[in-house]
């Protein structure tokens, strides 16, 4: 077993945690994992009946499970399926009916198996994308969705290690056809990655190291937007002077927009960077447009943000900000 996996999930010790089990050499190997360190676990299934083996690999997890004395949960997406955009739909209803079982089952972590791979993956594609500082930092090794905790344990851990763990221990785990589906821009990125290191000398050692840095500078700037989120954020929306925005150092300042609008729309993730730099340009004189389900208004040097549909009235707002104001003195 990894040891830096054993010295991660250590602290999670005597917690309940649901696990996300695909049945995938990743998830399974996970799960053995924790199985051996005796962690309160509980395996979590979601069969989204896309594939023809989708029955069966929940069936397998089911069984797994129950060799291993775990208690296991299956979920069946039964809803119509979109015609665009199926990957990202399948992935929300996923998490939905695992964040959902938590909450009804007070457990507040939920591990997924993401690995060292996926981690080098993302960076890449984050890279071809052109993304900023939060983009190429990957994925958080905590993080949380819907309020649980979502904890990836395998991001120090490569794909080879698992399967030759299972493959050592006669352990079955299945392969998901998409995985070899050249037409997916991570399975072109997995399928030629190997040609950095060979060609360029650029190691998954040093991308993984790339990664740590570049999480140490989004963590000092995520801080540094939060202290100034935390000033104008109340009650669902933000109101605030445009030289408060436009004081803010460049990268903070596309940080605590992006932050603000997150926040007010409800959306998991930020607006991307291109986005962020046109709201910018737009919030250099008087306007309203909308943009991750927010809509922003700026009028006579002031700015604010709402969810969308929700009235911009900049009157209502500053009259509830000057009430707050003295209560707060009081």
């Amino acid at each position: 077993m990894n040891e830096k996996f054993v010295d991660f999930v250590r602290n999670f010790s005597g917690r309940r945690i649901a696990v996300a089990v695909s049945g995938g050499v990743d998830s399974v190997c996970l799960l053995h994992w924790l199985s051996q360190l005796n962690m309160d676990i509980t395996a979590l299934h979601v069969n989204h009946g896309l594939r023809p083996a989708a029955t069966t690999e929940a069936e397998y997890v089911s069984h797994l499970c129950s060799a291993l004395n775990i208690p296991c949960h299956i979920f069946n997406w039964t809803d119509d399926k979109p015609t665009s955009g199926l990957e990202a739909a399948a992935r929300a209803a996923r998490y939905k009916f695992m964040t959902d079982f938590c909450h009804d089952n007070n457990i507040d972590v939920l591990m997924v198996a993401h690995q060292a791979d996926d981690q080098i993956e993302t960076f890449l594609m984050n890279l071809s994308r052109g993304s900023g500082v939060s983009g190429l930092s990957a994925m958080r090794a905590i993080s949380y969705r819907d309020g649980i905790q979502i904890v990836r344990p395998l991001l120090g851990v490569f794909r080879s290690e698992l399967v030759a763990y299972c493959d050592a221990h006669n352990i079955k785990y299945f392969s998901d056809e998409m995985n070899y589906d050249d037409k997916y821009t991570r399975v072109k990125i997995r399928q030629n990655r190997h040609l950095l290191s060979e060609r360029l000398g650029i190691s998954d050692a040093r991308i993984l190291l790339a990664i740590e840095n570049l999480t140490r500078a989004r963590d000092a700037l995520e801080g540094s937007a939060e202290c100034a989120v935390s000033d104008v954020l109340h009650d669902g929306y933000a109101l605030f002077s445009d030289s408060f925005l436009f004081d803010l150092r460049p990268d903070i300042r596309l940080k605590f927009l992006g932050t603000l609008i997150q926040r007010i729309g409800g959306d998991d993730y930020q607006p991307r960077l291109k986005s962020l730099h046109g709201a910018l340009d737009k919030l250099q004189s008087d306007c309203k447009f909308t943009l991750g389900h927010c809509t922003i208004r700026r009028l006579n040097g002031r700015i604010l943000i709402v969810s969308e549909g929700a009235k911009t009235s900049f009157r209502k707002k500053h009259e509830k900000n000057e009430q707050r104001k003295k209560s707060n003195k009081k």
